[in-house]
């Protein structure tokens, strides 16, 4: 082993307390830049991904049972088609639940269409969620996201011969959304009613089919090549992907922010880890040249004591962050309806190497600084207890002038002495205090973010969910035989409005009138009542206030380029009538909302059948037992009541989760940082800690001297941090809405109130005191005879 080995190794093994610091920091450093890289990475256009590995189909076709085996044929060579997949014979159907809670066992299912095929094949591969796949007959595995039911719940056909029944035995994702179920191919026949025969499913790919444009062209590719008739249903990939990818888009901007803190405060900390381990060892260095080491040997040992910690931390963080990818990504997966599962090799690669990099650059300046020392100039730098500026003893005035006048107003404080030596403390080295600041500062803007976050989302949530969230509802039941053809709303109105316990009602009823000039697909939805209740949010304007007036969703405005203030027309049957766009409503999709006298000009167009009564209870009403009496009298009229309940968002409860666990690893990070910067501290001034012991300092006091000496950078940094993580929060949230193609309105973004900034910024002052809690255990307990003698 050579002499530059051994001292390495030396140097390593002696200061194993800051060695097991620097692993630990650049190990969790590593892990969040391999999460935040990783996440990144993975939102970036999700259903691409999963499509090319599932081998997604552009088309999924659907032809009549007269369709000829050659005509099928001839279909898949039609122009663009570059590969085809299929027949499988598919089947549409209408079963009821059986043997099932929720839905009641009875109810009847939406029509579903069924296909029978296996469940790996040259196109669209399905990927198992939940459960299995099918074994053989009696055995069903549904669309993940679409089923009407869940892994073990039952589903009859009363209608066919011998009502067979089919268990549900697995959820099962498809990129391509071919069918709403899978079955066995031998289990379509005893699911094929007498005299008929099941359709076939064709999958197709082409050459060209990344636009609206092209797939509409491939689809009449696929119609011109077959007789008229024969082509019955063509569902595209696009709706999917456009979904997958506009949610995909709204993690961009919180996933970038957090990225960027993780990057910046793990290159601090970093830098602080490494460049105090190679300062506090310059009398040691100049031990090395007085034996005859060069200055380029003494660079290379020092890079190397640090790199070997690095190294270990590296590979530790490496692991460390792909292990906790597998939950993340996973859930972040489900959010996004594709993507990644896993990190990719190269990100592992490329933050290993930055991390050895800042590792290397980091210990390599003040390396070949202290090289260049004299030998008698760095032994006795490494024996002068002074700090950045030149300061002595813990609390001690230093050499120069500047901070005295400071020190002399914290001498001045009442108190205990233990507690203004620490309060001044910081003055001693005023670029590591700092680097202190600058890391609390991070980490306080990394919670202030994720608060920001989980309150805004939750609010916003709030407002989309605005109308589903009611305390009652009455509505047409699921599990109807037949909708009404026509609601008796008065009647309804009267049994609502006499029962004991109504605060407030609203109902809600789809129209059939358009808009004129609508390039979207919007649904108009008039009210009836006062609905300021429950819930539903203005980005701009205000809400209707009669007839004349509506309300209108982003999606609407942006498609058709109006604004609140401008007039449009309503159009059915060749009637219209116009009104005044009032305000902006938060809604994800294309909505617009009216008064329902709005509509009376033209002949009140409404599917009265799917109207919604909306219902507030007067406090200390029993709901359950006002939903039950209510229940029994709009029974009779084709309706039922029910308590209502909120939504649960798995793309918000996404977010709130991967925010919440960049958040905990910058707060380790930045734990970390102060830790060692405190830890450094202590260990530099043991001299001077063993002489106030010996003065009579009691462990108690000098815990509270190490910790007070946090104190004043916890502070400022939490005033510090607090605002930038505001305005970030102010950032990130409008490009979140602006991906998602929503508004956001300002209630939404105001959620800081003195309430929530207040233990925020006290959050920087304990997130400084828990870095520096375990070097002032470890000063407590050094022992007084122990710190003297050390130099």
């Amino acid at each position: 082993m050579s002499a530059l080995s051994k001292v390495v190794r030396a140097g390593v093994g002696r200061k194993r307390v800051q060695t097991l610091v620097m692993v630990l920091t650049t190990m969790t450093s590593v892990a969040a830049c391999v999460l935040a890289l990783g996440l990144l990475v993975a939102s970036r256009a999700p259903n691409q991904h999963s499509f090319e590995d599932q081998h997604g189909a552009h088309l999924n076709a659907l032809y009549a049972p007269s369709a000829s085996p050659a005509q099928l044929a001839a279909a898949a060579h039609a122009p663009g088609v570059t590969a085809s997949a299929g027949p499988y014979p598919a089947l549409t159907l209408q079963p009821r639940a059986a043997d099932t809670t929720i839905p009641p066992s009875g109810s009847l299912l939406p029509p579903m269409t069924l296909v029978g095929r296996a469940q790996d094949g040259p196109m669209d591969g399905l990927r198992i969620v939940r459960g299995r796949w099918v074994a053989g007959p009696g055995e069903v595995v549904f669309l993940n996201g679409h089923s009407p039911l869940t892994v073990g719940d039952g589903m009859r056909f009363p209608d066919l011969p011998g009502q067979p029944v089919l268990k549900v035995v697995g959820i099962a994702d498809s990129v391509s959304w071919s069918a709403d179920g899978w079955i066995a191919p031998e289990q379509v026949a005893g699911l094929t009613a007498p005299g008929t025969a099941p359709a076939s499913q064709y999958l197709y790919r082409f050459a060209r089919a990344d636009t609206d444009a092209e797939v509409a062209a491939d689809r009449d590719a696929l119609a011109a090549a077959v007789p008229g008739g024969a082509l019955t249903k063509v569902t595209s990939y696009l709706p999917v992907r456009t979904e997958a990818d506009r949610t995909a888009s709204t993690f961009v901007p919180f996933v970038t922010a957090f990225g960027v803190l993780g990057l910046a405060l793990s290159v601090l900390i970093i830098g602080v880890v490494v460049s105090g381990a190679v300062s506090a060892a310059t009398r040691r260095i100049g031990v090395l040249k007085a034996l005859g080491f060069t200055p380029a040997q003494v660079a290379r040992a020092y890079v190397g004591q640090a790199l070997v910690p690095a190294g270990i931390g590296t590979a530790l963080g490496v692991l460390f962050g792909n292990l906790l990818s597998v939950p993340v990504l996973g859930m972040a997966h489900k959010a996004l309806s594709g993507g990644l599962l896993g990190i990719p090799a190269w990100v592992d690669v490329v933050v290993a190497l930055a991390a050895l990099a800042a590792v290397t650059g980091t210990a390599l300046v003040p390396a070949l600084r202290a090289g260049r020392l004299r030998t008698v100039e760095a032994l006795a730098v490494g024996r002068a207890t002074g700090g950045d500026t030149g300061g002595g003893a813990l609390g001690a005035p230093g050499r120069g002038s500047r901070g005295r006048g400071l020190r002399g107003w914290i001498d001045g404080l009442p108190g205990p002495r233990a507690l203004s030596l620490g309060l001044a403390s910081p003055l001693n080295r005023p670029v590591r205090s700092a680097t202190t600041v600058a890391a609390v500062v991070l980490g306080t803007v990394g919670v202030t973010l994720c608060v920001g976050l989980t309150l805004s989302l939750g609010t916003v949530q709030d407002g989309l969910a605005a109308g589903r969230s009611s305390t009652v509802m009455v509505d047409v039941p699921f599990d109807a035989d037949k909708a009404p053809d026509h609601v008796d709303e008065a009647a309804v109105v009267r049994a609502v409005q006499g029962r004991p316990g109504t605060r407030a009602w609203y109902s809600t009823v789809p129209s059939s009138a358009a808009l004129a000039g609508d390039t979207g697909r919007s649904q108009v939805t008039a009210f009836t009542g006062d609905a300021s209740w429950d819930g539903y949010q203005m980005v701009t304007g205000r809400w209707f206030r009669g007839p004349g007036e509506l309300v209108a969703g982003s999606a609407y405005l942006r498609a058709n380029r109006a604004k609140v203030g401008d007039t449009v027309t309503l159009t059915d049957h060749g009637r219209t009538t116009r009104a005044t766009i009032t305000g902006e409503v938060l809604a994800s999709n294309d909505l617009v909302y009216l008064d329902r006298a709005t509509l009376a000009p033209l002949g009140d167009p409404v599917h009265s059948e799917a109207v919604s009564f909306h219902i507030d209870l007067a406090p200390g009403t029993d709901v359950h037992g006002y939903t039950d009496g209510l229940d029994a009298e709009v029974k009779p009229l084709g309706l039922a009541a029910e308590p209502g309940g909120g939504h649960l968002s798995i793309v918000m409860l996404a977010m709130n989760t991967l925010a919440g666990t960049l958040t905990l690893l910058l707060i380790a990070v930045a734990g970390l940082g102060v830790l060692n910067t405190v830890l450094l501290d202590t260990r530099e001034r043991v001299h001077d800690l063993g002489v106030l012991k010996a003065l009579g300092m009691s462990p108690r006091q000098t815990v509270g001297m190490v910790l007070t000496s946090v104190c004043g950078s916890g502070l400022i940094a939490g005033l510090i941090g607090v605002p930038l993580g505001i305005l970030v929060h102010h950032q990130v949230m409008p490009a979140m809405a602006e991906a998602a193609g929503i508004g956001v309105p300002d209630s939404d973004l105001t959620v800081f109130d003195p309430s929530v900034v207040g233990p925020l910024i006290l959050g920087g002052l304990l997130l400084a005191l828990l870095g520096a809690a375990l070097p002032a255990l470890w000063a407590a307990r050094t022992r007084t005879v122990t710190a003297l003698r050390t130099e």
